[in-house]
């Protein structure tokens, strides 16, 4: 096993576990309700709050009902206000309902309620998927590419995508920040998603050092 391998097993040990996973979206279905739970995830993660408090946020409206692409869009304005500041979500609670609305209807009026159309559309471009994920209101570059870095799981054109975040840390870890590079370090997407994921949390964690100690002893 190459250092960089030992390094690959450490971060999966630590932080290997996806963040759709933990939301408990079951994005291995490629249907239309959890790849539109996977945009609600990465909308409320775009805004300036901290990690753990964004995933309370999902949870907290997938709990409450609020699955789909047209529950999304039928809730009040009041009720997602409530179910988001209930969990935690307190400062951008109101701006961030409305973007739910907004967001519902644009993937109602311009995919049919359904993000595959989104998906034939991009043609397998990060690019272009990233230019259609962002017509979405609340989702900016970052969220389209947590959306992206997630949804590669089950869109296998995308595969291999990194996005900035796991570069950087890839970088001062060590690893190779090249997406080809970076994925010959795993054997399937699933762990290539897990590894990404990983090192976000990492990176989160402040715990770089840590996890470099342990693989090298």
């Amino acid at each position: 096993m190459t250092a960089n391998e030992d390094v690959v097993e450490e971060l999966l040990r630590v932080h290997g576990r996806t963040y759709a996973s933990e939301a408990g979206i079951r994005l291995g279905r490629n249907t239309p309700a959890p790849l539109f739970q996977l945009l609600v995830l990465s909308l409320v993660s775009s805004a300036r709050i901290r990690a753990e408090i964004a995933m309370s946020a999902a949870k907290a409206l997938f709990g409450d009902g609020l699955t789909t692409v047209q529950k999304m869009a039928d809730a009040t304005w009041e009720h997602r206000t409530k179910v988001l500041n209930g969990s935690g979500y307190a400062r951008y609670d109101e701006s961030t309902s409305r973007y739910l609305a907004a967001t519902a209807e644009t993937v109602l009026d311009r995919w049919n309620g359904d993000l595959r159309e989104l998906r034939a559309a991009a043609n397998g471009d990060p690019g272009t998927a990233t230019d259609l994920l962002t017509e979405c209101k609340g989702i900016g570059p970052a969220g389209a590419q947590m959306f992206l870095r997630e949804v590669q799981n089950v869109w296998e054109e995308f595969d291999p995508f990194v996005d900035r975040r796991c570069r950087d840390v890839a970088e001062r870890m060590g690893l190779p920040a090249s997406p080809t590079h970076l994925r010959e370090l795993v054997d399937d997407r699933r762990d290539f998603v897990r590894l990404l994921d990983a090192l976000v949390r990492c990176g989160l964690a402040g715990d770089e050092d840590v996890i470099l100690t342990r693989a090298r002893t």
